[in-house]
């Protein structure tokens, strides 16, 4: 049997911040693409765009989690992984139309860079080897469908979109994540990272919003307002939820903390990041003209974006064990009501309502799981499982 890689207790390392700081651009550029398509075929194909990037991403997650990004030749072969990505995103505003081909190409090649360091990584480990014989099915399909899309047009194009999305969702099923191990402080710290780097896409979103305008009361408040929005999103997140995730990460192990890693992270995540984006789209479009009610699919952005972060850390929090809760889906309910009041009022006051319901959420758990939350925060990732749920009859604290 084949000994099984150490796992990895290093933090994340400035060459996977480097690669990060492209991975900003690329989720610019995907608000850019939604700002310049504000229809709900825009917001669909804007998914999609996500959906890759965020695969490509990923991919480089689970690899750096595995082997040294900083090892020998492996740091050159990162570096020309981070500028296909760079291609990648610059041509993310016209994928679906005269840079479908440029962006397919490179896309491959980030994938076949992937596919070599991770064949690297398994040289001494037949485990390693097969997880990348059964990427480079998924990997080669996903690609050859972007490529045949390039040139076409329409609802074709969109639909071999659509199945090359379907194909990288399925193919992480493919092995039941056997022979993967995964080192819990760096995973959650790298997935962490990307939900602060979605964040501050919301914070370049004000800023494009308000550029070139007057800086009066009602464009400052607006500021503030998605300011305080963006903190709310952050205080759900890092508060103590990233804790929870690395303690059940932690106490899992082999085949079944792979696979939790997959669930939460590379799954679930993508909604999290997907729903902030939509909401910094929002966000852009309501600045301009505070006073102006906003239309149906900004509007959607504003609220339904919104809702479908708080809905996939309800998700993450079925996953590792816990109810529904109360807080986050009566909130994810609430922004998807004010859908229809944010098309007939100001822009401002829709925003407001947002920021209201956003700030109910973060006063509830604050008050209502006081002493878990302390609890949480101050163990940190070292937690027990029974801890975790508590002894009010055996109900989750969290």
């Amino acid at each position: 049997m084949n000994q099984q890689p150490a796992e990895r207790a290093q933090r994340v390392t400035p060459l996977e911040l480097f690669f990060d700081l492209v991975f900003v651009f690329a989720i610019t550029q995907v608000t850019s693409f939604l700002s310049s398509n504000p229809t709900w075929a825009g917001q669909f194909k804007a998914l999609l765009l996500l959906s890759m990037l965020w695969w490509s991403w990923s991919a480089y997650a689970w690899l750096t989690n595995t082997l040294d990004p900083d090892e020998g030749g492996v740091r050159l072969m990162m570096l020309a992984a981070i500028a296909a990505m760079l291609i990648v995103s610059l041509a993310s505003p016209r994928a679906f139309g005269s840079d479908g081909v440029t962006f397919a190409v490179a896309y491959l090649v980030l994938r076949a860079l992937n596919l070599i360091l991770l064949a690297f990584a398994g040289r001494d480990n037949h485990d390693l080897t097969r997880i990348a014989l059964r990427i480079l099915l998924t990997a080669a399909l996903v690609a050859t469908l972007l490529l045949v899309a390039g040139f076409l047009h329409g609802a074709p194009q969109l639909a071999l979109w659509a199945v090359a999305a379907a194909v990288n969702y399925l193919g992480a099923l493919i092995g039941h994540m056997r022979g993967w191990r995964v080192s819990p402080a760096h995973f959650v710290e790298r997935f962490g990272q990307v939900v602060m780097i979605a964040l501050g896409e919301s914070i370049v979103a004000i800023g494009l919003g308000a550029r070139g305008l007057a800086l009066d009361a009602g464009l400052l408040g607006a500021a503030l307002l998605g300011f305080t929005v963006v903190a709310a999103l952050w205080w759900s997140y890092f508060d103590w939820v990233i804790y929870v995730a690395q303690t059940r990460l932690s106490r899992a192990t082999g085949d079944r903390r792979a696979a939790l890693a997959r669930d939460v992270y590379s799954y679930l995540h993508l909604p999290m990041v997907g729903g902030i984006v939509l909401f910094a789209f929002g966000l852009k479009t309501t600045l301009p003209d505070v006073n102006r009610s906003l239309p149906v699919v900004p509007a959607f952005g504003l609220v339904g974006g919104l809702a479908l972060y708080f809905l996939a850390h309800v998700a993450v929090r079925l996953r590792i064990g816990g109810g529904v809760g109360r807080g986050r889906p009566v909130a994810a309910l609430a922004l998807l009501a004010l859908l229809p009041v944010a098309t007939h009022v100001p822009g401002i006051a829709a925003l407001g309502l947002v920021a209201a319901v956003c700030i109910a959420l973060i006063a509830y758990e604050f008050f209502r799981h006081r002493e878990s939350r302390a609890m949480i925060r101050s163990r940190r990732g070292e937690l027990t499982w029974e801890e975790l749920r508590g002894s009010e009859g055996g109900r989750p604290t969290i």
